[in-house]
């Protein structure tokens, strides 16, 4: 938490990065990102990016082909916090919103419209000695997807928007926060983690609305990713996902988090994977596949008073389902090519 720091440098550090790689273009990128991160600088993508290790590779995998297929790229943060993770002492900054620019050309297959287009996304970004190590980055393809009139799921439980960011709009923390709302923030986030686990344990897939009233106001939004959506309300929220999800998947296994932490009335997370689960039918509108697959997610959180208000969610659903043998990205060319 708070207290030794109040990572003013490396927020610094990050918004100076984000301001290179705003400028940069596809021949600048590589040595914009390998200035700002370590020689042995770990990036973990969502598919089809992949793991990928030291700048060149990171721009090779997203960034030139991205500022290739997409023009006029600007960031438009919704959220920015930093701290120290509780799992294992490290600094992080954390940047979450849009990027937005004209889809100008194909990318990953996807056609192009020469429209406005938005790439929801969750950075994460771990700092040492003045330079990013790691870094984690999130974003929602199959949202892309949607914009383009290319649907790979069935219909979603959920509403398909632009989502917002805090209703509060306060969600960029560029100055130091009140250590102690820090703390609260995470506990009560922790406290919500603890919840979700002892109903894994029980196995109640249908729990009453009092239990997640314990940690959600009652008005929560859930911004889910793609393919599921968002929803309002606690009632809501468990038709359109919370009972979907539990019912429509078996054999949950947590496997904890890489970075958890919260700075003021916000916080965040993400695991690499974070569990593990198989489809029995139903979720996402599928049928059974029996394959266990890992799911990798990002949360972040927005606090009021003494209960979670807002939660941003992002699954790298691609990748669930390309280890059930679905690659979203090659059936699409296939169909495009045919």
């Amino acid at each position: 938490m708070l207290g030794m720091s109040d990572y003013q440098e490396q927020k610094a550090l990050v918004l100076e990065y984000y301001k290179e790689i705003e400028a940069a273009n596809t021949d600048s990128v590589g040595k914009v990102i390998s200035q700002f991160t370590k020689p042995d600088f770990q990036w973990y993508g969502v598919y089809p990016f992949n793991e990928q290790h030291g700048g060149d590779a990171v721009a090779e995998a997203f960034w030139r082909p991205f500022l290739t297929a997409w023009s006029k790229v600007q960031r438009r943060q919704d959220v920015f916090l930093s701290g120290t993770s509780e799992i294992d002492n490290t600094d992080w900054v954390i940047s979450m919103g849009h990027f937005m620019g004209l889809a100008d050309k194909s990318w990953m297959g996807l056609p192009a419209n020469r429209k406005m287009t938005f790439l929801r996304y969750a950075d994460f970004n771990c700092i040492e000695d003045g330079k990013i190590v790691r870094s984690s980055f999130f974003c929602d393809l199959i949202g892309v997807m949607h914009q383009l009139d290319v649907n790979p799921l069935p219909p979603q439980t959920g509403a398909s928007c632009i989502y917002p960011g805090p209703r509060t709009h306060d969600g960029l923390l560029l100055d130091p926060q009140d250590p102690c709302e820090s703390e609260k923030t995470l506990d009560l986030v922790n406290r919500m983690i603890g919840d979700l686990t002892e109903l894994n344990k029980s196995g109640e897939d249908a729990p009453p609305p009092e239990l997640l009233a314990r940690t959600w106001r009652d008005d929560m939004i859930w911004y889910g990713p793609a393919g599921i959506g968002a929803t309002y309300t606690i009632p809501r929220y468990q038709e359109q996902h919370q009972y979907p999800f539990r019912r429509g998947l078996k054999g949950k296994v947590f496997h904890g988090h890489i970075c958890r932490f919260a700075e003021g009335n916000y916080a965040g997370f993400f695991g690499w994977p974070n569990l593990t689960n198989t489809p029995i039918g139903g979720f996402l509108g599928l049928p059974a596949s029996n394959i266990s697959a890992d799911m990798r997610v990002v949360d972040i959180y927005r606090r009021q008073g003494n209960k979670l208000a807002e939660n941003w969610v992002l699954i790298d659903l691609p990748w669930w389902l390309k280890q059930q043998g679905l690659d979203i990205f090659d059936r699409n060319s296939e169909i495009i090519s045919t």
